[in-house]
């Protein structure tokens, strides 16, 4: 198993090269021969919760904002990620399909992460659409057809479970809305060149199960959000890295929100906007302010982890806090992920990813 897993790493490594500063190598990178998002997207369900090995990288990407029974915050994080090295599929071991896993978990004093590698055509990593079930190893994210309706969408009903070296988790996840298209109706901008993504989520979950920490299990429960994305090139050449938040407010309106930092110290924003109901309003590039207002040493980097996020035509203007602002990923891309708290205009809880934010010499802790 050591050369199986010494084989993955140098086939993962071929195919997406060393890392660079945005945060996934090759994002930025040319993408020929791979298919491009085009507008006016037609999603068909089940089918489109599976892979497109004609784009070149995909993700399976689970956030959630936990709490113990005692009011404990917790965060995890359950992501499956697929990276092709040609635009098509194939069997056993002649598909390029690579897969990665990265799962996390945050409590207030420390934050563990683990990873996983693999090659797909297999047995050992992969998704279908239908019954859903998304696995890489003993890691799954999987439809639990026991809680779902008749006609109800794959996704409305998921358990997840994940075991690192120090801790695990097994989830129970039940959506309490629909699926939400980001940006044109699914077709996410990156970029003033037009870079794209097809970017839909589900953002409604309500979630309860267990946590199994160095101390013993932990009860939990809370709200999830799970992003589905796929492309072939999603960042221009001139992108750093991003910084991207997920908020549940507490009035039941929601806010995705990114900033893409560019190498001339401008930024390139989106946010969609979604109600209770599960509508949606896109906002386009200067619609939303993200302004980091501390830093702490993360890492051997100065990463920020208090933001103010501002929405003006939403009357929206908060403070975002991480709940550890030592979450970082060590993964082969490292990044730095994991729960906040929020207060100002509106109070609640969420996720912050940010990505690109190499080592330098700066302080311990301050505030720019």
């Amino acid at each position: 198993m050591v050369r199986v897993g010494l084989l993955l790493v140098c086939l993962w490594s071929l195919c997406v090269g060393p890392a660079h500063t945005q945060g996934f190598a090759g994002l930025g990178t040319s993408a020929d021969g791979f298919a491009a998002p085009t507008p006016d997207p037609v999603f068909v369900f089940p089918a489109d919760h599976g892979p497109h090995p004609a784009y070149r990288i995909e993700w399976w990407y689970l956030t959630a904002v936990l709490e113990g029974e005692d009011g404990t915050p917790y965060g995890v994080q359950w992501t499956l990620f697929r990276n092709a090295l040609e635009p098509h599929d194939g069997e056993g071991w002649q598909t390029p399909q690579l897969w990665m896993g990265h799962a996390g978990l945050t409590t207030p004093e420390t934050h563990y992460a683990d990873e996983r590698l693999a090659r797909g055509g297999v047995g050992v990593a992969g998704v279908e659409a239908a019954p859903f079930s998304a696995f890489i190893d003993e890691w799954s994210l999987e439809s639990a057809p026991e809680r779902l309706s008749e006609g109800e969408d794959a996704l409305s009903a998921l358990n997840v479970r994940a075991r690192g070296d120090a801790f695990a988790y097994a989830l129970e996840l039940n959506a309490t809305g629909p699926l939400v298209f980001h940006g044109a109706d699914g077709f996410s901008v990156k970029s003033a060149e037009g870079q794209a993504s097809y970017y839909y989520s589900q953002p409604f979950y309500e979630v309860e199960g267990v946590l199994e920490l160095p101390s013993g299990p932990v009860t939990v429960s809370g709200q999830a959000w799970l992003d589905r994305e796929y492309s072939s090139q999603p960042l221009s050449e001139n992108q750093l890295g991003w910084d991207w938040v997920s908020l549940h407010l507490d009035s039941g309106a929601k806010l995705m929100g990114f900033q893409l930092r560019q190498t001339d110290g401008e930024v390139y924003t989106s946010a969609s906007w979604i109600t209770e109901q599960g509508v949606l309003t896109a906002f386009e590039d200067g619609a939303l302010t993200m302004t980091a207002l501390e830093t702490a040493r993360v890492a051997g980097r100065a990463v920020p982890v208090r933001w103010r996020v501002q929405l003006p035509a939403r009357d929206l203007d908060v403070e975002v806090e991480a709940i550890n602002a030592q979450s970082w990923m060590d993964t082969r891309f490292a990044y730095w992920e994991g729960p906040v708290r929020i207060r100002g205009s509106h109070g609640g809880r969420g996720y912050l990813e940010m990505t690109g934010y190499e080592t330098d010499a700066s302080s311990e802790t301050a505030a720019p």
